[in-house]
């Protein structure tokens, strides 16, 4: 079972419509048990979200950093770190 910090469950709470239309957890538990199900990453840079998306069968290969770190299933978090969500 992961273990996601609080700064990655409240960046998670806050910006969750970045990637669902309704929200999909209210509490950090909530958020937790929903990070688990779908089996959220946090990785320590944007060259492992690229390569956690290649591994996955996303083609990102004309995304640019930028790009990359705004896709909707990305979050970035205060401490550099990104989560990301399958949605």
């Amino acid at each position: 079972m992961n273990e996601y910090s609080e700064e990655c469950l409240l960046t998670f709470l806050k910006n969750q419509s970045q990637l669902f239309d309704e929200p999909v957890a209210e509490t950090m538990e909530e958020a937790e048990a929903f990070l688990e199900d779908c089996m959220a990453v946090v990785v320590d840079s944007l060259d492992e979200v690229r390569d956690y998306f290649h591994e996955n069968g996303i083609d990102v290969d004309g995304m640019n950093r930028d790009e990359l770190e705004e896709a909707s299933e990305v979050f970035p978090l205060p401490n550099g770190q990104y989560l990301i969500v399958d949605g």
